[in-house]
Protein backbone atom coordinates (compact mmCIF):
# COMPACT_ATOMS: atom_id res chain seq x y z
CA UNK A 1 0.00 0.00 0.00
CA UNK A 2 2.67 2.35 0.83
CA UNK A 3 4.80 1.66 -2.52
CA UNK A 4 1.59 2.14 -4.45
CA UNK A 5 0.50 5.65 -2.35
CA UNK A 6 4.10 6.85 -3.40
CA UNK A 7 3.99 5.60 -7.13
CA UNK A 8 1.11 8.09 -7.35
CA UNK A 9 2.47 10.73 -5.73
CA UNK A 10 4.84 10.91 -7.76
CA UNK A 11 2.59 10.44 -10.60
CA UNK A 12 0.99 13.34 -10.08
CA UNK A 13 4.12 15.41 -8.91
CA UNK A 14 5.34 14.24 -12.11
CA UNK A 15 2.49 15.77 -14.19
CA UNK A 16 2.11 18.98 -12.47
CA UNK A 17 5.76 19.66 -12.75
CA UNK A 18 5.37 18.91 -16.59
CA UNK A 19 2.54 21.69 -17.40
CA UNK A 20 4.84 24.15 -14.70
CA UNK A 21 7.32 23.73 -17.56
CA UNK A 22 5.35 24.22 -20.22
CA UNK A 23 3.72 27.24 -18.83
CA UNK A 24 7.45 28.70 -18.06
CA UNK A 25 8.38 28.17 -21.12
CA UNK A 26 5.95 29.79 -23.17
CA UNK A 27 6.26 32.80 -20.46
CA UNK A 28 10.23 33.19 -21.89
CA UNK A 29 8.96 33.68 -24.96
CA UNK A 30 6.77 36.49 -24.28
CA UNK A 31 9.35 38.20 -21.72
CA UNK A 32 11.88 37.87 -24.09
CA UNK A 33 9.80 39.53 -26.73
CA UNK A 34 8.95 42.27 -24.84
CA UNK A 35 11.60 42.75 -23.03
CA UNK A 36 13.48 43.62 -26.19
CA UNK A 37 10.92 45.55 -27.54
CA UNK A 38 10.15 48.12 -24.40
CA UNK A 39 13.74 47.63 -23.49
CA UNK A 40 13.53 47.25 -20.46
CA UNK A 41 16.56 44.94 -18.39
CA UNK A 42 14.04 43.91 -16.17
CA UNK A 43 11.85 41.87 -18.37
CA UNK A 44 14.72 40.31 -19.74
CA UNK A 45 16.50 39.65 -16.72
CA UNK A 46 13.38 38.03 -15.51
CA UNK A 47 12.87 35.97 -18.88
CA UNK A 48 16.31 34.71 -18.13
CA UNK A 49 15.54 33.76 -14.86
CA UNK A 50 12.28 31.84 -16.19
CA UNK A 51 14.76 30.49 -18.10
CA UNK A 52 17.11 28.66 -15.73
CA UNK A 53 13.22 27.64 -14.13
CA UNK A 54 12.51 25.83 -17.10
CA UNK A 55 15.89 24.16 -17.20
CA UNK A 56 15.32 23.39 -13.22
CA UNK A 57 11.50 22.07 -13.75
CA UNK A 58 13.26 19.61 -15.76
CA UNK A 59 16.36 18.57 -13.66
CA UNK A 60 13.30 18.30 -10.85
CA UNK A 61 11.25 16.05 -13.17
CA UNK A 62 14.34 14.04 -14.11
CA UNK A 63 15.44 13.29 -10.66
CA UNK A 64 11.64 12.62 -9.49
CA UNK A 65 11.82 10.00 -12.01
CA UNK A 66 15.10 8.14 -11.15
CA UNK A 67 14.37 8.17 -7.43
CA UNK A 68 11.42 6.13 -7.81
CA UNK A 69 14.34 3.23 -9.38
CA UNK A 70 14.76 0.66 -6.95
CA UNK A 71 17.85 -0.26 -4.45
CA UNK A 72 20.08 -2.12 -6.24
CA UNK A 73 23.98 -3.67 -5.45
CA UNK A 74 25.29 -0.81 -6.96
CA UNK A 75 23.59 1.75 -5.64
CA UNK A 76 21.90 0.15 -1.92
CA UNK A 77 20.23 3.18 -0.85
CA UNK A 78 18.55 3.54 -4.36
CA UNK A 79 19.21 7.16 -6.35
CA UNK A 80 17.54 9.40 -3.79
CA UNK A 81 20.56 11.44 -3.74
CA UNK A 82 20.03 12.32 -7.17
CA UNK A 83 17.81 15.12 -5.84
CA UNK A 84 20.40 16.94 -3.80
CA UNK A 85 22.14 17.00 -6.61
CA UNK A 86 19.86 18.38 -8.99
CA UNK A 87 19.23 20.64 -6.12
CA UNK A 88 23.06 21.73 -6.16
CA UNK A 89 22.88 22.49 -9.71
CA UNK A 90 19.54 24.60 -9.93
CA UNK A 91 21.17 27.07 -6.85
CA UNK A 92 24.19 27.10 -8.44
CA UNK A 93 22.80 28.44 -11.97
CA UNK A 94 20.62 30.63 -9.71
CA UNK A 95 24.19 32.31 -8.29
CA UNK A 96 25.73 32.85 -11.95
CA UNK A 97 22.34 34.12 -13.00
CA UNK A 98 22.24 37.42 -10.21
CA UNK A 99 26.21 37.71 -11.14
CA UNK A 100 24.74 38.20 -14.68
CA UNK A 101 21.85 40.37 -13.02
CA UNK A 102 24.64 42.70 -11.70
CA UNK A 103 26.99 43.05 -14.56
CA UNK A 104 24.30 44.08 -16.86
CA UNK A 105 22.38 46.59 -14.56
CA UNK A 106 26.16 48.24 -13.78
CA UNK A 107 25.83 49.16 -17.18
CA UNK A 108 22.21 50.33 -17.33
CA UNK A 109 23.10 52.24 -14.60
CA UNK A 110 26.01 53.88 -16.12
CA UNK A 111 23.76 54.82 -19.57
CA UNK A 112 20.29 54.26 -18.66
CA UNK A 113 18.24 53.39 -21.89
CA UNK A 114 14.97 54.43 -22.50
CA UNK A 115 12.13 51.90 -20.99
CA UNK A 116 8.43 51.49 -22.76
CA UNK A 117 6.76 51.55 -19.32
CA UNK A 118 3.53 50.22 -20.71
CA UNK A 119 4.43 47.46 -21.89
CA UNK A 120 7.35 46.53 -18.88
CA UNK A 121 4.06 46.61 -16.84
CA UNK A 122 1.20 44.84 -18.64
CA UNK A 123 3.27 42.02 -19.54
CA UNK A 124 5.11 41.76 -15.96
CA UNK A 125 1.67 41.97 -14.39
CA UNK A 126 0.58 38.61 -16.84
CA UNK A 127 4.24 36.79 -15.79
CA UNK A 128 3.52 37.63 -11.72
CA UNK A 129 0.03 35.37 -12.36
CA UNK A 130 1.38 32.86 -14.63
CA UNK A 131 4.86 32.22 -12.20
CA UNK A 132 2.36 32.41 -8.94
CA UNK A 133 -0.08 29.69 -10.85
CA UNK A 134 3.28 27.46 -11.66
CA UNK A 135 4.60 27.94 -8.19
CA UNK A 136 1.39 26.40 -6.64
CA UNK A 137 1.49 23.35 -8.67
CA UNK A 138 5.02 22.77 -8.06
CA UNK A 139 4.57 23.92 -4.21
CA UNK A 140 3.07 20.09 -2.96
CA UNK A 141 6.22 18.18 -1.44
CA UNK A 142 7.70 20.53 -1.84
CA UNK A 143 8.76 21.21 2.53
CA UNK A 144 10.00 17.80 2.51
CA UNK A 145 11.92 17.11 -0.54
CA UNK A 146 15.12 19.74 -1.14
CA UNK A 147 14.69 18.40 -5.14
CA UNK A 148 11.52 19.98 -4.96
CA UNK A 149 12.02 23.08 -2.59
CA UNK A 150 14.89 24.07 -5.22
CA UNK A 151 12.54 24.34 -7.85
CA UNK A 152 9.50 26.15 -6.20
CA UNK A 153 12.37 28.46 -4.60
CA UNK A 154 12.75 29.18 -8.52
CA UNK A 155 9.55 29.97 -9.12
CA UNK A 156 8.42 32.08 -6.22
CA UNK A 157 11.85 34.32 -6.88
CA UNK A 158 9.85 34.77 -9.78
CA UNK A 159 6.97 36.11 -9.01
CA UNK A 160 8.91 38.43 -6.39
CA UNK A 161 10.90 39.74 -9.33
CA UNK A 162 8.11 40.00 -11.98
CA UNK A 163 6.70 42.40 -9.07
CA UNK A 164 9.14 43.86 -8.91
CA UNK A 165 9.35 44.74 -12.13
CA UNK A 166 5.69 46.01 -12.38
CA UNK A 167 6.50 48.03 -10.09
CA UNK A 168 9.58 49.81 -12.20
CA UNK A 169 7.37 49.93 -14.54
CA UNK A 170 4.44 51.99 -12.48
CA UNK A 171 7.63 54.44 -11.19
CA UNK A 172 8.77 54.96 -14.96
CA UNK A 173 5.78 55.37 -16.16
CA UNK A 174 4.99 58.57 -14.10
CA UNK A 175 8.69 59.63 -13.04
CA UNK A 176 10.49 58.58 -16.05
CA UNK A 177 13.04 57.89 -13.86
CA UNK A 178 14.50 54.85 -16.36
CA UNK A 179 17.50 54.03 -14.24
CA UNK A 180 14.73 52.50 -11.57
CA UNK A 181 14.59 49.53 -14.06
CA UNK A 182 18.13 48.26 -13.03
CA UNK A 183 17.55 49.23 -9.81
CA UNK A 184 15.02 46.72 -9.46
CA UNK A 185 16.91 44.34 -11.76
CA UNK A 186 19.74 44.67 -8.67
CA UNK A 187 17.06 44.01 -5.80
CA UNK A 188 15.88 40.95 -8.19
CA UNK A 189 19.52 39.25 -8.16
CA UNK A 190 20.50 40.01 -4.34
CA UNK A 191 17.04 38.22 -3.83
CA UNK A 192 17.76 35.37 -6.30
CA UNK A 193 21.64 35.15 -4.80
CA UNK A 194 19.77 34.96 -1.06
CA UNK A 195 17.45 31.81 -2.63
CA UNK A 196 20.36 30.18 -4.12
CA UNK A 197 22.30 30.54 -1.13
CA UNK A 198 20.06 28.76 0.95
CA UNK A 199 19.54 25.32 -1.59
CA UNK A 200 23.61 25.60 -2.01
CA UNK A 201 23.94 25.14 1.83
CA UNK A 202 21.15 22.77 2.68
CA UNK A 203 22.53 20.66 -0.32
CA UNK A 204 26.02 20.50 0.96
CA UNK A 205 25.43 19.87 4.68
CA UNK A 206 23.23 16.26 3.26
CA UNK A 207 26.26 15.66 0.87
CA UNK A 208 28.86 16.19 3.71
CA UNK A 209 26.28 13.94 5.46
CA UNK A 210 26.29 16.25 8.46
CA UNK A 211 23.94 15.85 11.46
CA UNK A 212 20.50 17.61 10.52
CA UNK A 213 20.51 21.10 11.64
CA UNK A 214 17.14 20.33 13.57
CA UNK A 215 18.50 17.52 15.50
CA UNK A 216 19.75 18.17 19.20
CA UNK A 217 22.59 15.43 19.41
CA UNK A 218 22.50 15.84 23.07
CA UNK A 219 19.07 15.66 23.77
CA UNK A 220 18.70 13.21 21.36
CA UNK A 221 21.81 10.79 22.80
CA UNK A 222 19.58 11.52 26.32
CA UNK A 223 16.37 9.81 24.71
CA UNK A 224 18.65 6.87 24.00
CA UNK A 225 19.47 6.32 27.04
CA UNK A 226 16.28 6.56 28.75
CA UNK A 227 14.90 3.79 26.73
CA UNK A 228 14.93 0.65 29.16
CA UNK A 229 17.52 -1.56 29.29
CA UNK A 230 20.35 0.67 27.16
CA UNK A 231 23.37 1.53 29.66
CA UNK A 232 25.44 3.26 27.46
CA UNK A 233 25.67 4.89 23.52
CA UNK A 234 28.53 5.08 20.99
CA UNK A 235 29.89 5.19 17.61
CA UNK A 236 26.99 7.64 17.17
CA UNK A 237 26.02 8.67 13.64
CA UNK A 238 23.14 10.32 12.22
CA UNK A 239 22.95 12.05 8.90
CA UNK A 240 20.61 12.56 5.97
CA UNK A 241 20.07 10.72 2.72
CA UNK A 242 17.63 13.70 1.10
CA UNK A 243 15.97 16.12 3.12
CA UNK A 244 13.20 13.86 4.69
CA UNK A 245 14.93 10.49 5.16
CA UNK A 246 17.35 10.31 8.00
CA UNK A 247 19.19 7.39 9.10
CA UNK A 248 21.36 6.36 12.15
CA UNK A 249 23.61 3.88 13.65
CA UNK A 250 24.99 3.56 16.94
CA UNK A 251 26.24 0.87 19.01
CA UNK A 252 23.96 0.13 22.76
CA UNK A 253 25.40 -1.00 25.39
CA UNK A 254 23.60 -3.37 27.40
CA UNK A 255 23.52 -5.86 30.18
CA UNK A 256 24.10 -9.33 28.95
CA UNK A 257 20.83 -10.65 27.98
CA UNK A 258 19.35 -12.94 25.99
CA UNK A 259 19.32 -11.83 21.92
CA UNK A 260 15.51 -12.21 22.69
CA UNK A 261 15.49 -9.33 24.86
CA UNK A 262 18.62 -7.52 22.97
CA UNK A 263 16.16 -7.28 20.13
CA UNK A 264 13.32 -5.80 22.26
CA UNK A 265 16.09 -2.71 23.20
CA UNK A 266 16.35 -2.27 19.59
CA UNK A 267 12.75 -2.07 18.35
CA UNK A 268 11.99 0.32 21.59
CA UNK A 269 14.64 2.43 20.60
CA UNK A 270 13.70 2.44 16.88
CA UNK A 271 10.21 3.49 17.36
CA UNK A 272 11.36 6.24 19.42
CA UNK A 273 13.65 7.57 17.00
CA UNK A 274 10.52 7.72 14.77
CA UNK A 275 8.54 9.30 16.73
CA UNK A 276 10.30 11.84 18.28
CA UNK A 277 13.18 12.62 15.68
CA UNK A 278 11.61 11.57 12.41
CA UNK A 279 14.53 8.65 11.47
CA UNK A 280 13.24 5.57 10.28
CA UNK A 281 16.57 3.95 9.09
CA UNK A 282 18.40 2.46 11.94
CA UNK A 283 21.52 0.21 12.51
CA UNK A 284 21.55 -0.44 16.16
CA UNK A 285 24.38 -2.85 17.19
CA UNK A 286 24.07 -4.20 20.84
CA UNK A 287 27.05 -4.56 23.05
CA UNK A 288 27.31 -5.88 26.85
CA UNK A 289 28.36 -3.56 29.74
CA UNK A 290 31.77 -4.88 29.67
CA UNK A 291 32.63 -3.35 26.39
CA UNK A 292 34.57 -0.62 26.26
CA UNK A 293 33.39 2.34 24.44
CA UNK A 294 35.26 3.83 21.64
CA UNK A 295 33.82 6.98 21.94
CA UNK A 296 30.40 9.04 21.23
CA UNK A 297 30.83 10.34 18.06
CA UNK A 298 33.43 7.33 16.21
CA UNK A 299 36.76 9.12 14.65
CA UNK A 300 36.71 6.88 11.72
CA UNK A 301 40.39 8.01 10.22
CA UNK A 302 41.60 6.80 14.18
CA UNK A 303 39.58 3.57 14.54
CA UNK A 304 39.69 2.29 11.69
CA UNK A 305 42.05 -0.65 12.32
CA UNK A 306 40.54 -1.23 15.98
CA UNK A 307 37.37 -1.99 14.21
Amino acid sequence: MIHGNTSTLSSSTSSRLALSLVITLILVVIEMLAGVFANSLALLTDAAHNLTDVLALALTWWALWITTKPANSGNTYGYHRAGILVALVNSTTLALIALGIFYEAWKRFTAPPVVQADILIIVGAVAVVVNLVTALLVRRGSEHDLNLRSAFLHLMGDVASTMGAVIAGIVIRFTGLNWFDALVSVLIGFLILWNAWRILHESLEILMESSPADIDMDALRGDILAVAGVRGVHDLHVWSITRSLRTLSAHLVTDDVPVSEGAKIQVAVGVMLTLRYGINHTTLQLECIDCTPVGLYCDITSNNHAH
